[in-house]
């Protein structure tokens, strides 16, 4: 008699929620131009851009920071000047969402495969922002702590004062090879890793525009140098960075004196005009100085064979280890011998060191002049650079 077959449950399949059909584009809106400010709604904009066009989103949106009628009071009940402007009030949380839901999947449509986006917020909203920004297939790489080191102080003294805001970057999807100048941004902090807390002072004195009464022109105007950081170790010099909060235009600056395209979407019109006249100021750095301090990752790999072929090694030259007591053989295909056992430059010099895995570069040395054999790499490695600028 046949063994009866134990059969498992099925699980049910979970469907996914149908979304809602993409509004279509308004024909009587044109694509935003690049190295421009559009004004106009951001969504409505963005619905006319192609799909898949832009680089990096950075986006400053409403915080919806429910500051109600009064506004906020110091101590002697006079007013700070927050922000209480109707762009920056909704409704209630459903509406927000809803906004935020609006410009953030046209974000997503616009965006390149490889793309990536950064939003900043602060608790009022950013909660919200990143589970929405989940919903909808993004993939989160980082959440930075923007450390102010001139906040506003809490008048009342019943919270502690607010003093960072948090950005979130993420890719547009899992898969996404998104763009990271791991070693640029070391070096802009000293030859050390940039960790994902920023200390950063608001923005002040000369950078802050002013109106004609010579107030602030706008509530939250970004210092450059946090554009800065975003834009130099997030994309390419020529690469396309969209906006759809332009605000006073602080994206647009940064990204010209780096070298990079951008797109600015505003809908207030006093705010746009103040972008235009500040970017036009703005002089572009020269290529030469857009060169970033590239990882050991970007640059071309040179297998050990080609020190053979360009005629750095000789078959039969001897690799010496630091201490010099291990001595290996080099053989015509690029392995080397050492004692009983052959192999590639790290698989031998692991096996020497004794050690479970060894960068045979770093390791080895040519006994014949002393020449640490990376040496050798360095300079196949800056003939290819050459021959490719050529």
């Amino acid at each position: 008699m046949a063994r009866r077959k134990t059969e498992k449950p099925i699980a049910k399949a979970v469907r996914a929620k149908p979304e809602a059909p993409r509004a279509a584009a308004d024909p009587k809106i044109k694509p935003p131009a690049i190295d421009a400010v559009t004004v106009g709604d951001c969504v409505a904009l963005m619905r006319a851009m192609p799909a898949g066009s832009v680089d990096l989103v950075f986006a400053d949106p409403p915080y919806n920071l429910q500051l109600g009628t009064r506004g906020l009071a110091r101590p002697d009940n006079s007013i700070v000047d927050g922000v209480d402007d109707d762009w920056d009030k909704f409704e209630d949380f459903a509406a927000y969402d809803a906004f935020t839901r609006a410009w953030m999947s046209q974000a997503r449509r616009v965006l390149k495969d490889d793309g990536a986006l950064w939003v900043i917020g602060a608790y009022h909203n950013i909660y919200r922002v990143g589970a929405i920004l989940q919903d909808l297939g993004f993939w989160i790489l980082n959440d930075i702590v923007w450390r102010k080191t001139n906040p506003m102080p809490n008048f009342k003294g019943t919270r502690f004062t607010n003093a960072h805001e948090t950005l979130i970057w993420a890719a547009k999807s899992k898969s996404s090879k998104y763009t990271f100048h791991y070693d640029a941004l070391k070096m802009l902090n000293d030859e050390l890793q940039m960790r994902s807390d920023w200390t950063i002072p608001l923005c002040t004195g000369a950078e802050r525009l002013k109106n004609a009464s010579g107030a602030k022109l706008h509530p939250t105007q970004k210092p450059e140098a946090l554009l800065h950081r975003i834009i130099l170790g997030a994309t390419r010099p020529g690469e396309i960075v969209l906006d759809p909060f332009f605000g006073t235009g602080t994206t647009g600056a940064v990204a010209k004196k780096l070298g990079r395209r951008y797109i600015g979407l505003e809908r207030d019109k006093t705010y746009a005009q103040a972008a235009k006249k500040r970017i036009a100021a703005v002089d572009a750095a020269a290529p030469e100085n857009l060169v970033v301090t590239k990882s050991k990752k970007e640059e071309p790999r040179v297998p050990f064979g080609l020190l053979i072929e360009h005629g750095f090694v000789n078959a039969g030259d001897y690799l010496v280890s630091p201490d010099g007591r291990a001595r290996a053989r080099v053989r015509a295909d690029g392995s080397i011998a050492y004692r009983d056992a052959a192999g590639s430059i790290h698989r031998i010099g692991a096996l020497a060191a004794g050690a479970p895995a060894c960068n045979g570069w770093t390791f080895w040395t040519l006994e014949r002049d002393g020449v640490p054999i990376d040496l050798f790499r360095r300079e196949i490695r800056r003939r290819m650079g050459a021959a490719s600028d050529a």
